[in-house]
């Protein structure tokens, strides 16, 4: 009887144990259609992201332009053709090279664009508009909200070296420009490095001639305060589920573009050993007008002498030229003055 009991008590610790493992199979599987369908969304709007169609440069009528060139050049990666256009003055003191935004081209503001080109050239500053890969008339395929365009960036400013008498340039970045122009900067030399220190730079960063003392100034629109703040807020605002795949979609817009990391452009921006100029909307809520602020205070608290800033009330991200166009206008004339004469 009691050898009987036992078989069983046996029999049912083995069902109950097959009901377990198949229990936890089902959980398994649950978790990995759960999780093949996270990375699928996941690729899905990172693909959306990135495939932007090109915006087309606006139809200005060539007696409304100040006088130009039109300028065809490569981008640092030396496989992409961009075009921009070249506004010369007499005498210049600079070179303002502008990095407009993902999804923008070389007039970011339109045809009013023409007011701060004009107001640049008639204080002796030359100007450069151009269009990053993927946008307005530049070749490419895919936008990387500047985690490639920084290479734009460094053909943009080899273009200039040839093309002008300026021996310097001041870059205007404009939403994720400022990503692009950041970048760039972090990716060329500081100055007066020894030939050792030199070796640990690539050979293509070494021949472009010029290192960070050739940027001596950094406009920014609406920067964020990290990298990849631009494509969180685009994914959380225009893709399904963004919330939950926000945090993710930047990471693999980077693995694409090869750069592992993002930029702390908070710490960059604030420690930039140029003058910098900080303008955006106080009524921002993509990027967040507070989280703008932040970036304001800790540059101010480390560089005020060589800061200069202006809160657009009532404008949204981007909209401060539009709703705010006199003060943009002498916020940035007034900075180029302060410090580049």
């Amino acid at each position: 009887m009691a050898s009987g009991f036992v078989q069983a008590g046996g029999g049912k610790i083995r069902r109950n144990n097959n009901g377990a493992i198949v229990r936890s199979a089902l959980l398994l599987s649950i978790l990995a259609v759960i999780l093949i369908f996270f990375v699928v969304l996941t690729i899905i709007s990172s693909n959306n992201l990135m495939n932007l169609e090109k915006t087309s440069v606006s139809n200005v009528p060539s007696n409304v332009l100040p006088s130009y060139s039109t300028c065809s050049f490569e981008s640092f990666d030396g496989q992409t053709n961009l075009s921009g256009w070249f506004f010369k003055t007499d005498n210049p003191i600079t070179t303002v090279i502008v990095v407009h935004d993902a999804g923008s081209n070389r007039l970011p503001f339109g045809v009013n664009m023409i007011d701060l080109i004009e107001s640049l050239l008639n204080n002796n500053y030359n100007v450069f508009l151009f269009d990053q890969r993927n946008s307005g008339e530049s070749e490419g395929d895919v936008c990387d909200y500047g985690y490639l365009e920084w290479q734009d960036v460094l053909g943009a400013i080899a273009q200039v070296r040839q093309i002008s008498v300026t021996t310097n340039v001041v870059l205007y970045g404009i939403g994720t420009g400022t990503t692009s122009c950041m970048i760039a900067y972090d990716k060329l030399p500081t100055s007066n490095l020894t030939e050792a220190d030199l070796n640990n730079y690539s050979s293509s960063i070494r021949d472009l001639g010029f290192d960070r003392s050739y940027i001596i100034g950094m406009i920014f629109d609406s920067p964020a305060k990290n990298s990849d703040d631009y494509i969180i807020a685009r994914v959380e605002q225009n893709e399904f589920l963004g919330s939950i795949t926000k945090n993710y979609v930047p990471y693999a817009i980077r693995i694409s573009a090869g750069e592992s990391g993002a930029v702390n452009l908070v710490a960059e921006i604030s420690r930039l050993p140029v003058p910098v100029c900080i303008i955006y909307g106080g009524h921002d809520t993509y990027i967040g007008a507070d989280r703008i602020s932040q970036i304001v205070e800790e540059r101010n608290r480390l560089n005020s002498s060589l800061t200069v800033s202006r809160m657009i009330p009532g404008a949204g991200y981007l909209e401060s030229f539009r709703l705010g166009r006199e003060s943009y206008i002498e916020t940035v004339m007034n900075y180029m003055q302060s410090y580049f004469v």
